[in-house]
């Protein structure tokens, strides 16, 4: 369910979630947008599905389902056109633009997954006819071959050529796939500040590209990525799991980039 509407109704026995940033680094921001995914379905005004083959599997919309709190992309093996597998996932129909987000998520066992919490305009052809730089800034890629390990990343698209700047693995002790962790990414115009379960992890200077604005991606893949060989079959059907999505800014906005 989108916040925003909510907020509004909140009594003074009731504040909104505040980032999971230690040091009262983020004091003083304010919740712009989320999603606690409390209803029994998705909310159609706040994100469209993805659709469509990408690498090994095909993005169906009937495996995005909303219920127990949380975000559902079921990971099947079905034949979909020439593709063995189906996955899913969505994007907000809205745009950002710097400040803090935060998703909490667990991502499935079993080789072949490749899950993202990340950030990129989803209509990069019309940012091509405008004239418009497109970026992508990953908050955090993980493919369920290594479930110690993560990667948060930028990629500049546009202007071209395609570039990427700042791509590192994140080695951390919990299974990913065991229990819920939260990714979040600082955005602003001269930095990208990672975090893991509220500590910082990695930065990346975010004046090397041109900034746009981005929809916000939850999603789910098959693919050869992080040294898969192939989906391990004996753990389907899978799912990855959102528990939920938020994006705080400034009272003062930055400057744009």
């Amino acid at each position: 369910m989108h916040l925003l509407p909510i907020l509004a109704l909140l009594t003074p026995a009731l504040t909104a979630p505040t980032p999971n940033v230690p040091g009262g680094e983020l004091d003083g921001y304010r919740l712009a947008f989320g999603d606690e995914f409390d209803g029994d379905r998705l909310d159609d005004q706040a994100w469209v599905c993805r659709t469509g083959p990408r690498l090994w599997s095909d993005n169906l919309a009937r495996n995005v389902s909303v219920a127990d709190g949380r975000l559902r992309i079921a990971l099947r093996r079905e034949k979909s056109g020439e593709l063995n597998y189906t996955a899913g996932g969505v994007i907000s129909r809205a745009l950002f633009r710097y400040g803090y987000f935060e998703a909490r998520f667990r991502v499935p066992r079993g080789a072949g997954w490749h899950t993202s919490f990340w950030l990129m305009r989803f209509d990069g052809g019309a940012a091509k006819r405008a004239g418009e730089p497109v970026q992508e800034i990953d908050i955090c890629e993980q493919d369920s071959v290594n479930l110690h390990r993560y990667a948060p990343n930028l990629h500049r698209w546009l202007p071209e050529p395609h570039a990427s700047r700042g791509h590192r693995n994140i080695d951390v002790a919990p299974d990913l796939s065991a229990d819920f962790h939260t990714w979040g990414c600082l955005w602003l115009p001269q930095r990208l500040t990672y975090y893991f379960d509220g500590q910082p992890v990695h930065s990346i200077d975010a004046t090397a590209y041109p900034h746009g604005p981005n929809n916000l991606w939850l999603t789910t893949v098959a693919a050869a990525l992080g040294g898969t060989k192939a989906v391990d079959d004996t753990q389907l059907p899978a799912f990855a799991e959102f528990d939920y999505v938020r994006h705080w800014v400034p009272d003062q906005p930055s400057p744009r980039a």
